[in-house]
């Protein structure tokens, strides 16, 4: 959350010339409801259920770029899936950094509380663990969706051998 991770998808898709996938647009299609009120209505538990049928799903799928939500790391069985048939980038940010750039996300349901910069910290500690399992881990403090596209495109090519 508010590393950037949309706006580059969007960016490496368009770069690749692969379809571009969101997990949560997907799971709010599905459910017909935003993430903010899949989360308050039927609870994280709830959630994180349907976004693991999401990943089942879209791992499966070739050509595409998957722009899927910071929890998606929690479960052990979504990072093996996209593994499988790609490449995992974890786009990170400091905490000061992730609410100066998310401050005025009111659909955010992590964030709607009375001290985000704490609850933002607390996530990172405790994902901490869980974000180290990608492939590759991208710093975006300070730098624009551009550059951090670009990294990833180095990156990517030479993971593929290209």
């Amino acid at each position: 959350m508010g590393t950037g991770k949309t706006t580059v998808s969007e960016i490496l898709a368009q770069h690749f010339h692969m379809g571009l996938i969101q997990t949560d647009c997907l799971i709010e299609k599905k459910e017909g409801m935003s993430i903010n009120d899949v989360f308050s209505k039927k609870g994280e538990p709830y959630f994180r259920e349907k976004e693991r049928e999401a990943i089942e799903e879209l791992s499966k799928k070739e050509n595409v770029v998957i722009d899927a939500g910071g929890g998606v790391v929690i479960n052990e069985d979504n990072v093996r899936d996209l593994k499988k048939n790609g490449v995992i980038f974890c786009l990170n940010a400091t905490a000061e950094e992730i609410l100066r750039r998310t401050k005025e996300y009111t659909y955010r349901p992590l964030l709607n509380i009375s001290n985000p910069l704490s609850e933002i910290k607390k996530l990172l500690k405790k994902r901490e663990g869980y974000y180290k399992r990608a492939d590759y881990q991208i710093d975006t403090n300070g730098k624009s969706v551009t550059k951090v596209a670009k990294e990833i495109i180095e990156i990517y090519k030479k993971h593929m051998g290209n």
